[in-house]
Formats: C-alpha cells, structure tokens, sequence
C-alpha cells in the first residue's frame, strides 16, 4: 500500500482537493475531521483542554471562542494544545492506516494541514501540497466569517510558509485558477497514482512512484 500526504495551508483549496479525491474512491484520514470529533461534546480532549485553558468547557462542551481567543494570544496556550491534540490525531492515523492494510487499499490519502510539522510526511510515499497566491488565500479565509483579518494574520503567520511547503513537495496542485483547473490536475494525479509511471508522475508535475 502506498500513502499519498495531501497538505496545505489555510484558504489554499485543500478541502476541495481531498474532496475530488474521496470521491474518485480514494481511503482519506481527515485529521481535521478527527481535531472536530476530539473537541465534539464530552470528546476524549476536552478534559486535557479544559485544564489547560480554565472556562473553555463547560458541562462537557468546549466553548470555541473562548479556546480560539487563548490560544492565538498565547504561544504557550497553543503548544499546550498542540501536546494535547497530536498524540490522539496520531493515534488515528495509525488506526487508519492499519485498517486500510488489512484491507488490501493500494492508495490512501492523509489530509493533514500540519504534515511536515508533524512529522508526519516522514511515512507517505509522496505528498501533494495546494497552493494558491496569498491574495486569494485570504480572500477565501475572509469570505468564511469566522475570523477577523487580525487572526487570519495570525493563522497565517504562525503556519509554515507556502513557499516551504512546495519545496517539498513531490506534487503541486495549484488552486489559484479554476475550478476546472484543479479538476483537470486533480486527474492527472489520480492517473498517475494509479499508473505509476514515470511519464505519468511527470505530468502530475512529480516524480516516478
């Protein structure tokens, strides 16, 4: 079984690429997905979280405003939940991985915004990373209404840089264009993930699986 890393930044489309990708049949961890079950109602990190930053959850229920606003003015609020967070969203990737072994899947895919900061690219036989111009990025962040431009600023600043992201990558979607665009490119990886040819990686944009 081969493992493809699909990374980002925010805004840059990786949603939309992992999407064309679970729906060209494609196994996908979401590890966004698994951060969201973890702080669901009487999640397993709630109780972590709440005595990292008392007042955040209340009656089994984190309060995300008040997790948000402690751990963008806090570089110690935030490792705290990252300590928290990583192990439980490793522990299900690990779970994922095996499940998908046994199940004989020839390629599955680990949506994972912080890939190389965890580490986690250290296991995937290539990685994709999505791209888009910052202009668009925030655009795209912006139109979301869930954060201000202060703490999409922060965001940002605090994510590895774009242009590091794509100097590692084995693949570059860029989602700037069009839709169409990235469906077509989208393709091109699909083809070259299942032919894995030299000449087919070559026009995905990578190199021979």
């Amino acid at each position: 079984m081969r493992i493809l890393g699909l990374t980002g930044g925010i805004g840059m489309g990786k949603s939309t690429t992992a999407a064309l990708l679970k729906r060209a049949g494609i196994r996908l961890f979401d590890a966004d997905a698994t951060v969201a079950a973890l702080q669901a109602p009487h999640g397993a990190a709630l109780p972590a979280i709440g005595r990292l930053v008392p007042g955040s959850v209340r009656d089994g229920v984190l309060d995300r405003t008040v997790l948000r606003q402690a751990a963008l003015s806090s570089p110690t609020v935030m490792q705290g939940l990252e300590a928290i967070i990583h192990p439980l969203v490793r522990r299900a990737r690990q779970r994922f991985v095996q499940r998908a072994r046994r199940d004989g899947c020839r390629w599955v895919v680990l949506d994972i915004p912080l890939l190389f900061e965890t580490g986690a690219e250290r296991i995937c036989d290539r990685v994709v990373v999505v791209s888009a111009p910052a202009s668009i990025q925030r655009q795209r962040v912006l139109r979301r209404g869930r954060m201000t431009p202060a703490q999409i600023d922060a965001v940002i600043a605090r994510q590895m840089p774009d242009a590091a992201r794509r100097r590692q990558a084995d693949v570059i979607i860029e989602t700037g264009l069009s839709r169409h665009e990235t469906v077509r490119q989208v393709r091109r990886l699909l083809y070259a993930m299942r032919e894995g040819s030299p000449a087919a990686w070559a026009a995905a944009g990578g190199k021979p699986a």
